[in-house]
C-alpha cells in the first residue's frame, strides 16, 4: 500500500508497545513528490487534535507517533528535501514534532493506567464467570433454581460483564439519522468555540499566532495538558528504535512483540539542529515546561468575508453556516494539480461576519465511534466517509454556466473528522480554468488558507464530464491518486449530466491501482494503463454514504 493508512480505534484498549506497531505499519515511498507528503502530514495533525478533543488517546498517540516517524525519519532524508521552496514547509513540520513529543510523554502513563485497568477488569471479570458458573452448577444440582434465583444470576452475571469505557458503536450504513444529528451537532460547537474567540475581542490573526504559538493548551475546550514536561534531550530513542524495528520486520528479520512492553521501552527521535542540518529552522529549542503541541504553523491572516455571489441564474441562498461569507480577490497562482501542499503564503484580507447561533445541541460527538464501512483490497480498513445528499446537484447549478459551453468545472470537498468517521461540510470551487475534457485548478494557496483557517481537511474532489461519460480518465487518474496518497478515503465524485449513468463515486484501487499510477512514466495528458481496474466505485458498496439533514456550504473563489 502507499501511502498513511489510519486504522480505526479498537474497542480494547492496548499498550503503549501495541500502539507504536500500528503506527510504523505504513509504506513510505520516496519518490512521491514531497508536496503530497507535507499534505498527509498535516491532514495527520489535524486528524490527531480532533481525537484528542474527543478523549481519544490510543489514537491521538498512534497519529502522533505516527506523525513523528514520517517527519523526523522519512522527509528529512526525501530526495526533494533540501530545494529551496520546501526548505520553509520542512522546517515548520519538524517544529511542530518537538512540541508532539512531549504531548506524547504525557499520554503515556494515562495510556498505561487505562491498559492496566482494562486487564484488571478482564482478570476480575473472568473471576466472577468462574464464580457464576460454580454458583448455577451447584443450584442447579440442588434444584435450587428457580424464577427468582435466574433473576438473580442474570443480573450478578450482566454486572460483571459491564464494557469497559467503550463508546457506543455505529453502523454508518443504518445509522443516518443520528449521524446527520451527531455531525451538525458538532459542527455547531466548533463554529461557536471559534465564533467566542473571536467575539472575546481576540483578532484571527492574533488567534493564529496563540494557537501556533502554544499560548492556549486547548483553545477550543480548555483540555489542558499539564505543564511539566520532560527535556527533549531526554526524548531521543523510542522512534527511531521504532523504525529499526520497522526495517527489521520489512527486510524478513521480524521480531516478536512483546505484550508487557512499559511506556519507557518506547522513546523518540532526535531532532537534527542547525549544526548538522543548516537549512534546518532557527526557531530556538523548546524550554521545560513548554506549552503543548500548536497546530503546524500558518503565516498571519488578515480578517476575510466569503459569502459567495451565484451564477446570475442562481437566486442567492441564506447562510447554513455559522458565518457569512463574501468572496474575495485571489492573490496567487499556481499550476499544479491536485493543489500543493505544504505553501506558506500570506492569504487575501479576510474578515468573518458572526451570526447569532443558539447554543449546540444533540449528541455528543465523543460518546459514539462509527465503525468502518469498506476496505481497501489490501485489506486496510477505511473509515466511513458522509457526503450531504443535495451536493451533487448544488455543484452541478455552480457548474450550469460551464456546463452549457461544454466546460468542466471542478470543486473541492472539504469537511473534518467527528466521530471516527469523515464528513463533507464545506464544499470549494476554486479559481480554475477548463476545456472540454479537463480542469485545471489555480491560486490554491487560497484555498489551504481556507481550509487551515476553519481546521479542514481535503477529503476528495468533484467535477464535471459535460459531453462525456461517467467515468475516470487516466487523468483523473492521475490527479486522485495525490490526494489517496494524502488520505486514503479520499474520493472523486464525477458528475455527467448528459449521460446514464450520470455520476459516480470512485476510488483508485490498492492494490494494484495506487501502484501503477505512481510508477507509471508515460508522458501525454491521456493514456493506457497496464492494468484494467485501476479504480472502483467507493458507494455501491463502500466506505461512501450520502447523508440527508446534512447541511454544507458552498465557497466559490472564482474571481
Amino acid at each position: 500500500m502507499a501511502g498513511i493508512s489510519r486504522p480505526p480505534p479498537s474497542g480494547a484498549p492496548l499498550n503503549v508497545g501495541e500502539i507504536v506497531q500500528q503506527a510504523n505499519t505504513f509504506e513510505y515511498n520516496s519518490q512521491i513528490p514531497l508536496r503530497y507528503w507535507l499534505r498527509s502530514a498535516d491532514t495527520i495533525q489535524k486528524e490527531s487534535r480532533i481525537y484528542e478533543r474527543e478523549g481519544n488517546d490510543q489514537q491521538t498517540y498512534l497519529l502522533l507517533f505516527r506523525h513523528a516517524i514520517l517527519v523526523l525519519e522519512k522527509l528529512s532524508q526525501h530526495p526533494e528535501a533540501k530545494l529551496p521552496q520546501n526548505k520553509a514547509a520542512l522546517a515548520a513540520a519538524n517544529k511542530v514534532v518537538r512540541s508532539d513529543l512531549a504531548a506524547m510523554e504525557v499520554l503515556k502513563p494515562r495510556i498505561e493506567t487505562r491498559y492496566a485497568a482494562y486487564q484488571e477488569h478482564l482478570a476480575r471479570r473472568k473471576t466472577q464467570d468462574a464464580a457464576m458458573r460454580k454458583l448455577e452448577g451447584e443450584q442447579e444440582m440442588g434444584g435450587l433454581v428457580d424464577g427468582i434465583g435466574r433473576a438473580s444470576l442474570h443480573s450478578a452475571r450482566s454486572s460483571a460483564r459491564v464494557s469497559f469505557d467503550q463508546k457506543t458503536s455505529l453502523d454508518a450504513g443504518k445509522s443516518q439519522k443520528i449521524a446527520a444529528q451527531i455531525a451538525q451537532s458538532e459542527i455547531r460547537r466548533r463554529d461557536t468555540a471559534r465564533r467566542a474567540v473571536r467575539q472575546a475581542g481576540v483578532s484571527e490573526e492574533e488567534e493564529l499566532e496563540r494557537r501556533t504559538g502554544g499560548v492556549w493548551d486547548d483553545w477550543e475546550s480548555g483540555l489542558g495538558r499539564p505543564q511539566s514536561y520532560k527535556e527533549e534531550s531526554d526524548l531521543s530513542k523510542d522512534i527511531v528504535e521504532a523504525g529499526r524495528r520497522r526495517e527489521s520486520v520489512q527486510s524478513g528479520h521480524r521480531q516478536r512483540p512483546s505484550s508487557t512492553l512499559r511506556p519507557s521501552s518506547y522513546q523518540y527521535p532526535t531532532i537534527p539542529n542547525k549544526s548538522s542540518q543548516s537549512w534546518w529552522s532557527d526557531e530556538p529549542q523548546p524550554q521545560t515546561g513548554a506549552p503543548p503541541r500548536p497546530p503546524p504553523k500558518i503565516p498571519p491572516i488578515q480578517p476575510a468575508s466569503y459569502a459567495q455571489p451565484l451564477p446570475p441564474s442562481l437566486p442567492p441562498k441564506p447562510p447554513r453556516d455559522l458565518y457569512a461569507y463574501q468572496s474575495a480577490p485571489p492573490a496567487y497562482e499556481s499550476t499544479l494539480p491536485p493543489p500543493i501542499p505544504g505553501k506558506y503564503s500570506e492569504a487575501p484580507d479576510t474578515s468573518f461576519r458572526a451570526l447569532s447561533p443558539s447554543p449546540p445541541e444533540g449528541p455528543n460527538a465523543s460518546e459514539y465511534t462509527f465503525k468502518p464501512s469498506a476496505y481497501l483490497e489490501n485489506g486496510t480498513p477505511l473509515r466511513s466517509v458522509f457526503v450531504p445528499s443535495t451536493l451533487r446537484s448544488e455543484f452541478l447549478r455552480v457548474a450550469a454556466a460551464n456546463t452549457r459551453n461544454n466546460i468542466e468545472t471542478c470543486g473541492i470537498l472539504c469537511g473534518t473528522l467527528i466521530s471516527n468517521a469523515l464528513f463533507v461540510s464545506k464544499l470549494v470551487i476554486p479559481e480554475q480554468k477548463g476545456t472540454s475534457d479537463t480542469c485545471e485548478t489555480l491560486n490554491e494557496s487560497d484555498l489551504f488558507d481556507f481550509c487551515d483557517r476553519e481546521d479542514l481537511m481535503v477529503l476528495g474532489w468533484i467535477h464535471t464530464h459535460p459531453s462525456q461519460t461517467c467515468f475516470m480518465s487516466s487523468r483523473d487518474c492521475h490527479t486522485h491518486c495525490g490526494y489517496q496518497v494524502m488520505m486514503p478515503e479520499s474520493i472523486a465524485i464525477v458528475c455527467a449530466p448528459t449521460k446514464d449513468p450520470s455520476w459516480g463515486i470512485f476510488r483508485i484501487t490498492d492494490p494494484p491501482g495506487m501502484k501503477t499510477l505512481l510508477n507509471c512514466s508515460q508522458s501525454g495528458l491521456f493514456h493506457q494503463h497496464s492494468v484494467d481496474n485501476i479504480y472502483t466505485d467507493a458507494s455501491k458498496p463502500g466506505h461512501v454514504h450520502e447523508l440527508s439533514g446534512l447541511d454544507f456550504q458552498i465557497v466559490d473563489q472564482r474571481p
